[in-house]
């Protein structure tokens, strides 16, 4: 039992100062010491570790008084590389994130709703080999995959659960992927991976307590809880695209009626604009909207009526310090993100409530899910070493 902890141990404070020289680089041993109150021969002995593992190298050194020059250390972002996925209805992105949560390269390709997961699988194979060969990556830097999907994600076996977009049941994901490609592999769903890039790389650094609301097409949260996912039971806290608005409401593809998300996601508003005139893209439906169509008007301001209903439900639910919004709706068209702001919160959100969050938009856009699916990879890859 004594050596197991201490084994523990050595691993918890080597990734205690790995974190700490990969979030404050270039920094000096004596500073890493300072941090974590280990004793200078304990942070040698795991610099030293990792510079021999090709972690880190010694950059400029700086004056640490009475004429003593102190090294600092720095990382090798292409130490360690990881593969980043987003899976979605009709698009597969495909990237490799470095050490630093940058996306080196990426790719974007298209997929067929109905797309099984076995072609999936291989297709997300086939980018990988795409994207190394064309970049010529050394695959030997990539420690692992990750992937970012919308639904219900065991994320300890890598088990899709449920995803209505996908159309996906019970698909051992984690295990057909490392089957084809050899890397391990972290599943989980989207937007919880979205809210990690945003806490670690984008708009809730330094946030405590960290909302994410993704409006596409489907509409969920994230909370980010002391740097941890919060994710319940099932790992499906935060579904709440599937809270009930209206029990007389419209059938949502779930097969339940009166969803939250039928009245904001992309496919029930193209069903409703359909009712009026033939359209098959959300962008006809806003040009609809600036030319000043009545119809496209209400419908769209409706859209952002709930948004902020639903902000309002994730505040009091969960009192965050941050709220960020996210979502192909706003990657689309930031003027959501200023009406909602401007027009619909002080309207929708518990006035005691008002003004004790920041509101966000997403700083990584598109590129959120792969760097929160690489970044979970590399944290997997850390924590099993």
């Amino acid at each position: 039992m004594e050596k197991h902890d201490q084994g523990f141990m050595k691993k918890q404070n080597k990734l205690t100062v790995f974190e700490i020289i990969k979030n404050h680089h270039p920094i000096s041993r004596a500073s890493i010491a300072k941090r974590t109150g280990m004793s200078p021969t304990t942070v040698s002995r795991i610099v030293g570790e990792l510079t021999e593992q090709g972690y880190l190298l010694n950059s400029e050194q700086i004056s640490a008084g009475l004429g003593r020059k102190s090294t600092l250390l720095s990382m090798v972002n292409a130490a360690v590389l990881s593969v980043g996925v987003e899976l979605d209805r009709t698009v597969m992105s495909v990237g490799i994130v470095d050490i630093q949560g940058k996306l080196v390269c990426s790719g974007k390709y298209s997929r067929a709703p109905d797309e099984s997961p076995d072609r999936t699988i291989d297709r997300i194979g086939e980018a990988i080999e795409q994207l190394t060969q064309l970049q010529s990556i050394d695959k030997t830097r990539i420690v692992g995959i990750g992937v970012g999907l919308p639904g219900i994600v065991n994320n300890e076996e890598g088990i899709v659960v449920f995803s209505v977009q996908l159309g996906w049941k019970n698909v051992p994901l984690a295990a057909r992927l490392k089957e084809l490609t050899g890397y391990e592999i972290a599943v989980d769903n989207e937007l919880k991976v979205r809210a990690l890039a945003e806490h670690l790389k984008g708009a809730a650094v330094g946030s405590r307590r960290t909302a994410l609301l993704g409006f596409g097409h489907g509409v969920g949260s994230a909370i980010i809880l002391e740097g941890d996912i919060y994710r319940g039971h099932m790992n499906s806290a935060g579904e709440i695209g599937h809270t009930t608005v209206d029990p007389s409401g419209m059938m949502c593809e779930c097969g339940k009626s009166g969803c939250l998300q039928t009245y904001i996601n992309i496919g029930s508003l193209l069903s409703e604009a359909n009712r009026i005139r033939p359209m098959s893209t959300i962008e006809e439906l806003f040009d609809a909207r600036r030319a000043g169509e009545h119809w496209a008007v209400h419908l769209i301001e409706r859209a952002l009526m709930y948004m902020a209903i639903t902000i309002n439900n994730v505040v009091c639910m969960y009192n965050p310090d941050s709220v960020i919004l996210s979502g192909e709706l706003v990657d689309k068209f930031p003027e959501i993100y200023e009406e909602v702001e401007k027009l619909y919160l002080s309207r929708y959100v518990w006035m005691p409530l008002v003004g004790s969050f920041a509101f966000h938009r997403s700083m990584l856009d598109e590129r959120g899910v792969m760097i929160g699916s690489g970044l979970l990879s590399q944290n997997r890859f850390f924590a099993l070493e």
